[in-house]
Parts: structure tokens; sequence; C-alpha cells
């Protein structure tokens, strides 16, 4: 009998604290749903969370705010989505006004991405010349190439360019191939944008320059000078790469996003079917 004495008020006790608790995990809830109509996302999130977080055994308002998270979520992706395709439209056209102005060149038998060039740079206008030479193929990566055929063997790995006292060089090129045209020989060294020793931000940032001072650095060093029209077209190929690069990382973008609201959506039906 006293064993009872005890455990009805304990018991009382409990279920009043159980329905304490459901009281404030519902209104949380309540507030959650609230924020969530007024597209307050971000809040709904917090109140969500804050039930989960606070209320742990409340197992129905949670299942109940795990659903309107998944609906909060779902709603979040889908107007990501729809800015990134306004934006996506935005860069399609600056690309479409500006695509022409470029030579595109892609060898189908060899090549699953194709290469931009500025018309002064195609290899046609440009036979026994040493020079630096950029592109950007069509996911927006930018490289710069040194092309060497003075005579004798530089073996070159790395250029230099300056102006007056500044200047910006090359780490040594990971990739360096030799061959020949008329018995003449051809080095090329190639360095990509972000690894080119912020060479082409140099070039960028003296744009306006007649001509910059062009090493070549190997066994031994071969200067020269780059002149106006080949400094614009590393500017101008620069230009179109901005340009690429930020479609390129919409169109990463977008996928992800698609992805998510395929799964939102899968788990919103999953969770409907058990509810019915």
């Amino acid at each position: 009998m006293k064993v009872h004495r005890i455990l009805i008020p304990f018991m009382m006790f409990f279920l009043a604290s159980c329905g304490q608790e459901e009281k404030k995990a519902n209104e949380l809830l309540s507030r959650a749903e609230s924020s969530f109509q007024s597209a307050n996302y971000s809040e709904a999130k917090l109140l969500i969370d804050s039930i989960r977080n606070s209320y742990p055994k409340v197992f129905d308002v949670r299942r109940k705010a795990i659903m309107l998270k998944q609906q909060v979520e779902l709603k979040e992706q889908q107007i990501s989505l729809e800015y990134l395709d306004s934006m996506m439209a935005v860069k399609q056209l600056s690309l479409d006004s500006i695509k022409s102005e470029y030579i595109f060149e892609k060898d189908t038998a060899y090549q699953d991405i194709g290469n931009y060039f500025y018309p002064s740079q195609v290899v046609e206008k440009n036979i026994g010349r040493t020079f630096l030479r950029a592109c950007v193929n069509e996911k927006g990566e930018m490289s710069l190439t040194s092309i060497y055929c003075a005579g004798g063997s530089l073996n070159h790995t790395s250029v230099k360019v300056s102006s007056n006292d500044a200047f910006a060089q090359t780490p040594a090129s990971p990739d360096v191939y030799i061959s020949s045209d008329l018995g003449r020989k051809i080095e090329k060294a190639d360095y990509k944008y972000g690894a080119d020793g912020g060479v082409i931000g140099f070039i960028i940032a003296n744009k306006d320059a007649k001509s910059l001072k062009l090493e070549f650095i190997g066994d031994r060093t071969y200067r020269t000078l780059m002149y106006s029209p080949d400094i614009k077209a590393i500017v101008q190929v620069a230009r179109l790469a901005q340009i690429l690069s930020a479609i390129e990382e919409i169109r990463k973008e977008q996928k992800e996003a698609n992805l998510k609201i395929q799964f939102l959506n899968k788990k919103i039906s999953e969770n409907t079917e058990v509810e019915e």
C-alpha cells in the first residue's frame, strides 16, 4: 500500500510534466508553421531545431517538426534554383554578346572540351613566333602557353613578365613539351590560371601598357617584349574566362539544387504515404 501511495503522486507529476512539454513543443511548432507561411525560413528552422533539442521525448511533435523542416528546405531550394536560373540567363546573354569575338577550336576526335582563342593569337597567324598565348576552355579554365622558337635549345619551364621594377613570374611548369615545324624546334610550356604566379593578373593590371618585358627562363634566359596586341589578347581571354567560369559554377549549383529538391520531394512523398 505504501508503494502505491508513493507511485501515484510520482505518476501524476510525470504525466503533468509530459503534458507541459507537449504543450510547449506544440507552441513552438505553431510558431514555426507561422514563420514558414510568412517566408521567414531561417526563423522556422531555428524554432524546429529548438523542438528537437529541448523536447526529445515529445515524439509526435518532433515528427511533425521534421516534416515541416523538409517543407522549409524544399522551399529554400526552389527559391535558390529560381535565382540560379535567372543568373544563368544573365550570364548566357553576356556570353552570347561577346562569343563571336573569339575563335573556338575543338577536335571532336580527341577533345571533349574545346578552347577559345583571341583571333590575333591563333596558330595560323603566329607560325615561327616566340610569344605568350592565352586560351580558355568551355568550362572557364584559363591558361597561358609560352611558345619559344627563336633558335637553339632553351628548355624553358617558366616565364617572367615585368614593367619597370614590378614583375610576376610563373613557377616551373609541369606541362612542358617540344615539337618541330619544318625543322624548327618549338618549345611550349603551359601555366594554368591560379598556378601562374600571378602573371595573368599582372598583365591585366598593365593592360594599357604599350609593351611589357617578357623573359623565357630555362637553361638560359631569352628576353623579348610583349606588345599591346598580345596584352590585349590575354586581357580579352581573361574577360571571357570570367563569364565561362561563372556559368560553370552556376551549372554545378543548379545540379546540386535539383538533386536536393528530388531528395526532399521523395522524403515528403514517403511521409505523406505513412500519414495516409
